[in-house]
Order: structure tokens, then sequence, then C-alpha cells
């Protein structure tokens, strides 16, 4: 493993030194702890506790101080409505599994049930709340929800990333009538994305993919001031080639962003940031239906895709070129598959990336999706610096926003 540590730059300082767990009191109190146990289930059974995992080392932390422990999340869209569907019973059978004690789980949120289970809390046991989400209130960020889900508890502690963009009641109203603090997980995130945003070991390299320009616009924008080199690769990709004036052929193409691709290069030369671009694609008659069917495939130069013919990932020398930009960067962050990653076919630009982090010497950074799932299944994750937990908080951070969920929190 690699690096980590805090620093800052534009963003406001308090983004990254927060109070954590460490720097309160917490023997003896009840703390309300925000975790994002939203895992995918199937038939009512998790098939993967990876995010349950990750939130282990805070809540034992807090059991074995003596806090009386209230776990919250949310799980799934269920609208501000009751669907056993959405339910965190499998959360709470499995969070007992991996803590060796009981875990119950409320009946309500807010009711008296929590009230009741809340209050019978001694020291080190832990309980965990119904899907937040079941109340309408949560998403609206309701002051009253907040208060009443405040009242269970005397502490706050937030260690959900993945929903610290989000300005709801458990993600951040809380914190107007509770000491708010950070846990292990939101602590590591923003440590180490800050540090190589804020004063990265350098070359700095950003690696950008996904379908559309128009997703990274504030993150191109910001990275532009940041890094030595940034690379463009996935759908995004077409829209800057055809700036360049590139045949794109049916590829993905988004012509009201033609402009500021243009404008983006031009920025990159004026500030002396290399920009790379595809030098070759994978081209195909259509976009593969269903996305994992077989599909014919062959390789030509990016400026000659044919008029028929549309890009779904790099290409081999592509691959060599940012390849090569990674392992010879002494930061990387990435963001964003280079082709169609769930069709074996079109997944050999994105692994081609995973393993050339993987076997570079940089801090690497992995923001979540797509990118984070073929680090995952590739086998290289334990070879990746960082892998975000946190998919769109990760893109918020990247372009330089303050998060809801972490500007809540106490400065040290």
């Amino acid at each position: 493993m690699k690096k980590n540590r805090n620093a800052k730059e534009n963003y406001p300082m308090s983004m990254y030194n927060k109070k954590t767990i460490e720097d309160i009191e917490v023997k003896g109190k009840r703390v309300l702890v925000r975790c994002d146990f939203n895992v995918p289930q199937k038939e009512g059974k998790i098939t993967s506790d990876k995010r349950i995992v990750e939130a282990l080392p805070t809540i034992k932390y807090l059991m074995n101080a003596g806090a009386r422990v209230i776990l919250c999340s949310h799980m799934g869209k269920p609208k501000g409505e009751i669907n056993p569907k959405y339910s965190l019973c499998a959360v709470a059978a499995r969070l007992s599994e991996l803590l060796g004690t009981n875990v119950a789980l409320t009946a309500d949120i807010i009711g008296e049930d929590a009230k009741a289970k809340a209050a019978a809390l001694k020291d080190g046991e832990v309980i965990l709340l119904e899907n937040v989400r079941f109340d309408k209130r949560e998403e609206k960020n309701d002051p009253e929800f907040s208060r009443e889900l405040a009242s269970l508890a005397e502490l706050y502690v937030n260690d959900a990333f993945g929903t610290a963009h989000r300005a709801h009641a458990s993600t951040a109203g809380v914190a107007d009538y509770l000491p708010a603090v950070c846990g292990y997980l939101i602590q590591k995130e923003i440590g180490i994305m800050g540090k190589a945003l804020a004063d990265p070991a350098r070359p700095f390299v950003a690696i950008l993919g996904g379908a559309k320009v128009a997703d990274k616009l504030k993150v191109i924008d910001n990275l532009l001031t940041k890094v030595d080199t940034l690379i463009i690769g996935g759908g995004m990709a077409y829209t800057f080639l055809a700036a360049k004036g590139y045949s794109i052929g049916t590829s993905l193409f988004d012509a009201e962003k033609v402009d500021y691709c243009r404008d983006m290069m031009k920025k990159a030369e004026e500030k002396g940031v290399k920009l790379l671009l595809p030098v070759d694609t994978v081209i195909a008659k259509a976009f593969p239906d269903p996305i994992d069917a077989p599909v014919d495939v062959q390789i030509v130069p990016s400026n000659a895709i044919p008029a028929d013919m549309m890009g779904l990932d790099i290409g081999t020398e592509t691959r060599a070129l940012f390849a090569d930009a990674a392992k010879t960067a002494k930061t990387v962050v990435w963001n964003g598959p280079m082709g169609v990653f769930e069709n074996p076919t079109l997944a050999e630009g994105t692994i081609a990336v995973a393993r050339a982090l993987a076997e570079s010497e940089a801090t690497t950074i992995v923001g979540g999706g797509d990118s984070a799932a073929a680090c995952e299944q590739l086998g290289f994750a334990d070879r990746i610096t960082h892998i975000s937990t946190g998919g769109g908080a990760s893109l918020e951070f990247l372009e330089g926003l303050e998060l809801p969920g972490i500007a809540c929190l106490q400065d040290k």
C-alpha cells in the first residue's frame, strides 16, 4: 500500500481538517453513526458486504471506547414509503455476525421502538435503525425529522462518504442539533483525496472516462488547474475528437459541448498541461444489445472512424499511451471507464488502465462506479492506494465542491 495524509489549496481548509471520533469523549454517550449500508441484495440476501466491512473500524472503535452506538443508513430508493424490499434486516444480521454481538434492528426510525431501544443501550452495545429513507422527510432534510433523529443521541458521527454529497437529514441535518465529527472512512477519503488535489507528488495525472462530457464539465475545469497530464477516454472522448475536426462516425457525441472541448484543449495548452486523447479506437457497427452480447470489432486510428461505425473502447496504441503516463506518474486519479466495460470484448481499455495503476509506484486513487468495479473484479484492489467508496461524492470532490456531509462536521 502507498502513502496518504491531509492538505489543501483552493478548497475551504475546513473541508479537510475535521474532528474525528478520536477527538471526542464517547464513553457512556449515545452516538448516532451515519453509515453507508446501501449494499447489493438478491432475493433478500446480501451479494457484497464490502460497505458493511468498511464501516467496522469506526463501529468497533466506538464500541470498545464504551459508546452506546446507534447506526443508521439508507437502502435503495423507497421514495419515502415503508417497503420490506429495502429493509435493513439483512444488514443487521450480517453486522451481528461480523461484530460477534447481536445488532437489533428497530421497527421504526424515530418512533417508539427506536426511542426505547436507544434508551436501553448499555456501554459498548449497538443497534441499527430501520432505513432512514422510509420517511420522506429524510431526503428533504426536514428540520423536524432531523431534530427527532438527533434526539436519540448525544453525539453524531458521519462515516458515509458515499452520501456525503447529499444534504439529507441523516447526512447533514442532524449536525444542527448534535456535536458532529467524522469516522475513519470519511477521514481516510478526505485525507487521501485532499492530499492528491491540494499537494500532489508530481507528475500528477488524472484519467477521466465515462459516457458524457456533460457529466465531467466541472471536473475537467478544476483538474486542469492542478494536473500535469489529463487523459480523456470513454464515450466523452469522441466529442473532444470531433472538436479536433476528426470524423467520429456514429460514436457518442454531444454537439452542444464541442466548443467547450475546444476551450478545454486551448486551456490545457496555455497552462502547459498535457491533454491525451485516444489515438486509436475499437469500433463496431452498433452498441451491443444486450450490453454483454458478442460484438464484432476492429481497431482504427481515431481520426479515421468510418461514417457507419461507432467507437466503443480505446485501441491498443492508446492503452499503451495511457498506461505509460500512469506508470511514470507520482500521483494518479482515475474516474470513469474507457469503454463499454460491461461487455467483455469492449472492456480491454478499462482493464489496461486498471492494470497500469496496479503496476504503478504512484499514489493511485480510483473513484467509485465502473473504475472501482474493474479494480475489484481483476484482483487489483489491494494494489491501489485508495478506492473511493463514493461515486457521486468523489466526483463532486474532484470538482472542488464542498460536500454537505463533511461541511457540517466540526473543525479541529
